[in-house]
């Protein structure tokens, strides 16, 4: 009879102990979102407008966070090298990656081959900014308006040019789908550098070239935006036409976007928290002051709101592409 109490003494002391043990284990916290620093690769140089804005956001959530947000730049290669760089990172939300919305939407309409995969690399967390580009041509040249440059192109097949800083960058993409659009035939000319390509700009090199009204501030009085590609006017160049208004294809628009994502495969709770706490950059004061005086605006969606617009991007992509026949190795 003893040992029979005994067992069940024993008994009762051992559900009780691994019940507070339970307990105890329920009621501790999960471990807080960071727990070190955190890395944000970017494709973009320092100092590049999309870069210095990523730094204003990454400075809001190095305060919210109290851990360092660390910037890393690596321009180059369409973007890959930052890219490779991004996937040795571990996918528990420390490691994130600033990207081009042509990183995700566009490319894998344009080469042939990628060294990633848009679908099984990337989390999508964010947008974080966007913009509308402008044609924007020398303020002291013969073009006067969007009218002027097409008749020119009319007349003279081959003869205009325009510039980009890349090959496949959304200014470049835009500027082929304007060209597709209204049967004219430019020439394409490359820069490695956004400054050069607007300086040549300013002074009559290159005939126009699709640019942000950042580019109009940095070289005020030299670059003058003859329309806005987009469906309404630019609240902050109300005096500047639409394209449609200007004598160009009517539903034409050029814009270029940015988000934030992590390696796949990182936390929904965690991915939440991020994207909480990017949105609440977004709406900090000093980081609007800084996007408005670049000619972006903070850019928000919801994760399905977000997956909707990247898909419909991405067939849009697909259009235009197909229309502008761009290949790349």
């Amino acid at each position: 009879m003893r040992n029979i109490v005994t067992q069940a003494l024993w008994g009762v002391i051992a559900c009780t102990v691994l019940c507070t043990a339970s307990a105890a284990q329920a009621q501790t916290p999960a471990p807080t979102f960071p727990t070190r620093p955190v890395h944000i690769t970017t494709p973009f140089s320092a100092g590049a407008v999309p870069e210095v804005m990523l730094r204003a956001v990454a400075d809001r959530l190095q305060r919210k966070w109290g851990q360092p947000v660390i910037i890393d730049n690596r321009p180059g290669g369409h973007g890959f090298i930052a890219i490779s760089a991004f996937k040795r990172g571990a996918p528990d939300g420390h490691d994130l990656i600033q990207l081009d919305s042509l990183h995700l939407t566009g490319y894998q309409h344009m080469f042939r081959k990628l060294p990633y995969d848009p679908a099984k690399d990337f989390e999508p967390l964010a947008p974080l900014m966007r913009t509308s580009f402008f044609v924007l041509t020398s303020s002291n040249g013969k073009y006067k308006s969007l009218g002027d440059i097409l008749a020119a192109a009319r007349a003279k097949p081959g003869q205009l040019n325009y510039g980009s800083w890349g090959v496949g960058n959304p200014v470049h993409l835009g500027t082929a789908v304007l060209t597709t659009l209204t049967n004219t035939d430019m020439q394409h000319v490359v820069y490695k550098d956004a400054n050069v390509l607007y300086t040549d700009v300013s002074t009559g090199q290159v005939d126009f070239a699709l640019g942000t009204l950042a580019a109009v501030r940095a070289f005020s009085g030299r670059l003058v935006p003859l329309a806005v590609a987009a469906s309404q006017r630019h609240a902050d160049a109300p005096s500047v036409p639409t394209v449609a208004e200007a004598g160009g294809p009517a539903g034409y628009e050029a814009s270029g976007w940015l988000l934030l994502a992590a390696p796949k495969g990182v936390s929904p709770a965690v991915a939440a928290q991020i994207r909480r706490d990017v949105q609440e950059a977004l709406a900090h004061p000093d980081v609007t002051a800084i996007f408005a005086s670049a000619g972006y605006e903070p850019f928000t969606l919801t994760p399905a709101a977000l997956r909707a617009y990247m898909a419909a991007e991405t067939a849009r992509y697909a259009e235009l592409i197909g229309k502008t026949k761009i290949e790349m190795d």
